[in-house]
């Protein structure tokens, strides 16, 4: 039963595909009702979801901005009864040499990746605190949480922002017993790896550097999702577990 998330209302950000997709549907899957935050309707997540038997709700926000926040917590509560889980997996990346990087390129991945990530935590971990019962916050961080990276440097400052975040956000909200902790994922077969994926150089140097030999999947991050959703990580806080086939331990 550690693991068992039924009755639980999950928080899932940028849901429609991709690495948000695979943790919703590994949190249904393991009973929680789902609510998938995103700017359009996401009728495969809704399909999986509903056909485990749970229940679905889309909130529609552009979280590019903070806008919609109190929003998605309201219609959450509303509808799905309350907010047991949250997963900060929304979030962008630009690309250019550091001394071409424009303003706008940073404003906007530090605006959705760590901007919205914290006053997201702050509006539901409020909503836990009333509720009375703690919480769970996740959030996704990144091997540029632990690296530096190239050519993309707010990309990178909003990763390791993430993962001081949940530093902080663990310390302060664990007397509320609402754990907060992070996932790092390393390459993943996503969209956004595509090209990566398909150039035959890359793709063998990438995978030269992971002990797993293998890109990771979606899927991969299920487990340490619903660990980090459940009970079994009650004492488990302010820490970014890295899903990476072995890349940072290379």
């Amino acid at each position: 039963m550690l693991f068992d998330l039924k009755g639980k209302v999950a928080v899932v950000t940028g849901a429609r595909k991709g690495l948000g997709f695979g943790i919703a549907e590994g949190l249904a899957e393991a009973g929680a009702d789902i609510a998938g935050v995103g700017p359009v309707v996401m009728p495969e997540l809704e399909k999986s979801v509903t056909s485990l038997g749970r229940k679905f709700l889309h909130v529609e926000a552009d979280l590019t901005s903070q806008e919609r926040i109190p929003a998605i917590v309201e219609e959450t509560v509303k509808k799905l009864g309350g907010i047991d889980i949250l997963v900060n997996n929304a979030g962008i990346i630009r690309r250019a040499d550091m001394l071409d990087f424009t303003e706008k390129d940073w404003d906007d991945v530090i605006s959705i990746n760590l901007k919205t990530v914290f006053f997201l935590s702050q509006a539901v971990a409020r909503q836990m605190k009333e509720q009375g019962r703690g919480g769970k916050i996740i959030s996704i961080a990144s091997m540029l949480s632990f690296q530096g990276g190239v050519r993309v440097p707010s990309y990178t400052s909003s990763k390791s922002g993430v993962m001081g975040l949940t530093k902080l956000m663990g310390n302060e909200l664990a007397k509320f017993n609402i754990q907060v902790n992070a996932i790092a994922p390393g390459y993943m077969a996503t969209d956004n790896t595509e090209a990566l994926q398909k150039d035959p150089v890359r793709s063998a140097e990438i995978l030269a550097r992971i002990p797993a030999n293998r890109w990771g999947t979606p899927d991969d991050l299920k487990g340490a999702a619903i660990f980090l959703a459940s009970q079994a990580s009650n004492y488990v806080t302010g820490y970014t577990i890295a899903v990476d086939g072995g890349w940072l331990s290379r």
